[in-house]
């Protein structure tokens, strides 16, 4: 895993990338099998986007997080949780108890790990028939907002292989990741309404997207500033988005 991805953009990440939807935590909580008493290691936590959501639930969360600047934001925004514990380690070496976990989850970051190595881990922390979930919020492919974002995205980021790094649909390696290949599929709405700042982060917190630094960066956020006055309604645009998760056993 790449640990130094989003170095430089743990601020922006934290003000711009949206929380996840209610009806996915309720499924977590009414159908998955979450509870509060549940232990959770949230992989490859960020800045604790859906770390937040699960502990405003009451369940003990472990935020396993390498990259120190998002890891710091997650530790100052949470400090008022007392279920919270911070943990410096990544997808392949979380640094937790074995089988001291009853779920794990991933939020848009299972396509940056090692899928095997990943697994190997999930097997060791995991207690028996626990589940792992991956879960990631993404732009509506079909929308003609999102084609042209992404023709912007390809012209003006180097990096750029895709929303989600390429993932829009369904990760390649899910059936080497969940044990005999076997996991569920759920999808919730998500449509995200962003005012021109919020489109405008949105868009650069992206791990690709250019830094102020790059040559790239004033025509980047030209172009975006240009998509959003052609979509925009009331001084809003509102984002084709589905939030997709894949759950199952790995052991």
């Amino acid at each position: 895993m790449n640990t130094e991805k989003f170095s430089g953009k743990a601020n922006i990440y934290e003000k711009y990338r949206p929380e996840y939807p209610k009806a996915f935590i309720d499924y977590l909580y009414d159908s998955a099998g979450f509870n509060r008493a549940s232990t959770i290691a949230d992989v490859g936590a960020g800045t604790g986007i859906l770390t937040r959501q699960l502990l405003e639930k009451g369940s003990r969360v472990y935020g396993v997080e390498p990259n120190n600047d998002m890891r710091r934001i997650a530790e100052t925004k949470l400090a008022g949780f007392n279920n919270f514990y911070s943990v410096d380690g990544t997808a392949e070496n979380t640094r937790l108890d074995d089988r001291s976990i009853d779920f794990v989850t991933v939020a848009q970051a299972f396509h940056w790990f090692d899928a095997l190595a990943f697994k190997k881990e999930c097997m060791r922390i995991l207690k028996p028939g626990g589940l792992a979930v991956l879960v990631w919020n993404s732009r509506a492919v079909g929308s003609e907002l999102v084609i042209e974002n992404a023709e912007i995205c390809k012209k003006y980021c180097p990096d750029f292989t895709g929303f989600s790094g390429g993932m829009e649909e369904k990760p390649s390696d899910l059936s080497i990741f969940f044990k005999d290949g076997s996991y569920e599929t759920k999808q919730f709405d998500n449509k995200i309404s962003y005012d021109l700042e919020g489109f405008i982060g949105r868009n650069l917190s992206a791990s690709y997207a250019p830094n102020e630094k790059e040559t790239n960066y004033v025509k980047f956020v030209n172009a975006i500033t240009s998509l959003f006055d052609r979509y925009s309604v009331g001084g809003k645009v509102a984002v084709p988005n589905v939030t997709r998760c894949y759950s199952g056993e790995v052991q």
